[in-house]
């Protein structure tokens, strides 16, 4: 997004004349009782997939189990073993499991990782095989599923400090070489196959991308150049229901960095991110509600899209604007992971999934997806959607994932070359737009399906 002179003179001016402080302005929410205790469970049930899922001799989760408990798949995604080591931590920390499960289950994770399972210069494929650890469906070098399970290496080595555990963790995050990624290209490439080298497709626009970046940009041993974290583009933004917001339409891009990253009271050059998960988590409710005239249970607390499961497979939908096949299917963990940022229209819609559609809860928290208006249940659940609930669940209750992980000094050293500072008083008392600077909106496309 382009800053014209006059809008940074504008700006330098504010903040001499304000004389901002660079307090922190976050404070953890009041949580009423009542949804507390339903948090507790969707948190402890979250964490049971990890834990009776995941081979506790190789760490490895899966993609994917029945949703009832009855068995798990036998091939693994990388980032579900990222959060499957956040998830032993929280699960440490509020006494699910003990300090020495937590730790032992950590250390035989973090040691395959390590010395068994197959990297390119620290990348590792996306998908492998429970059993053996080997790639699977000739799947790509997944530079996104790395960030993710890296995510969920450095939390563990912060929790863990001064142990053999962090002492492998660190390895593991030393040794990836973020500009391979690069192809000689200004943005980083979605991934690699050994047949045919580098994907076409980079990562150059607003999405789940900046924990990709940062991670890169906090790196000692292989870092990106700090000019990465300009090239890829903000440009997609667009209005809806009067806020106006860097738009990507599946609501888990812009909660995924947001697991582990803090972005509250804290902006780049560019814009909000929290804020800007905020205005989209809201238009999205609004999008949805605004479909009621063809899914008549769609409201303000039964909603909910983004990629997942749908009755003829996986698919990626989301909104505004409208985008995939919407057709009356609720994705729980679409406002599961968007409840830090905006308690009050997530928490009710998942206690009302629970309370009025039964078969949507399970051994493991929510179905994957479920359709109300054809009562269809998903019978599957996919590692990563109850990763991010179970992190956004623990986030909005205590912020410990966000605290534990800013331990890390490589996470503090990619925000500062990102360029990331505190908000001014006069950024804080923004409510509806990503900045104080942002251009003319682009009109999006918000016909309904």
């Amino acid at each position: 997004m382009r800053f014209t002179l006059i809008r940074n003179a504008l700006c330098l001016l504010m903040i001499l004349t304000l004389a901002v402080t660079s307090v922190s302005a976050v404070v953890q929410p009041t949580i009423d009782p009542a949804d507390d205790a339903f948090l507790e469970e969707l948190g402890r049930r979250s964490f049971d997939f990890f834990w009776r899922t995941g081979d506790p001799v190789t760490g490895l989760v899966p993609d994917r189990a029945m949703a009832d408990g009855s068995a798990a798949g036998d091939v693994a995604s990388i980032a579900s073993v990222g959060f499957g080591l956040t998830a032993y931590t929280i699960a440490a920390e509020r006494g699910w499991v003990s300090h020495d499960q937590a730790y032992d289950r950590t250390l035989n994770t973090l040691r395959y990782v390590h010395d068994e399972l197959e990297n390119v210069h620290g990348f590792y494929y996306h998908f492998i095989s429970m059993e053996t650890g080997k790639r699977v469906w000739e799947c790509e070098l997944s530079s996104i599923d790395t960030a993710l399970l890296i995510a969920g290496v450095l939390t563990s080595k912060a929790y863990f400090a001064d142990t053999e555990a962090a002492e492998i963790a660190q390895k593991i995050y030393d040794r990836v070489e973020w500009p391979w990624m690069h192809d000689g290209q200004a943005t980083l490439s979605m991934g690699w196959k050994p047949e045919s080298g580098f994907l076409p497709h980079h990562w150059k626009d607003y999405n789940e991308l900046k924990i990709l970046y940062l991670l890169g940009l906090g790196s000692k041993t292989h870092p990106l150049d700090e000019q990465a974290w300009h090239a890829w583009e903000r440009k997609y933004v667009v209005t809806y229901g009067g806020r106006t917001f860097l738009s990507c339409p599946p609501l888990f891009t812009h909660q995924y960095s947001q697991a582990w990253y803090d972005f509250r009271d804290k902006r780049d050059d560019y814009a909000d991110y929290w804020r800007n998960s905020i205005l989209a988590t809201l238009a999205q409710q609004q999008a949805v509600v605004d479909l009621a005239d063809r899914f008549p249970l769609y409201s303000k607390t039964m909603w909910g899209l983004t990629a997942a499961d749908g009755p003829d497979g996986y698919r990626v939908v989301g909104a505004p604007p409208y985008d995939g096949p919407i057709d009356g299917v609720i994705v729980p963990c679409a406002p599961a992971g968007s409840i830090p940022m905006a308690p009050d229209a997530t928490i009710p819609a998942l206690r009302e999934m629970k309370d009025r559609f039964p078969k949507s809860w399970t051994t493991y928290g929510f179905v994957d997806a479920f359709n109300p208006h054809t009562d269809w249940y998903n019978e599957q659940v996919i590692g990563i959607d109850i990763g991010i609930t179970l992190l956004m669940v623990e986030n909005h209750r205590t912020g410990f994932v966000w605290e534990l992980f800013q331990r890390n000094p490589e996470v503090q050293r990619g925000m500062d070359r990102a360029g990331f500072r505190p908000l001014t008083e006069a950024e804080r008392q923004q409510t509806q737009s990503i900045s104080i600077f942002t251009d003319e909106p682009i009109p999006a496309d918000i016909r309904k399906p």
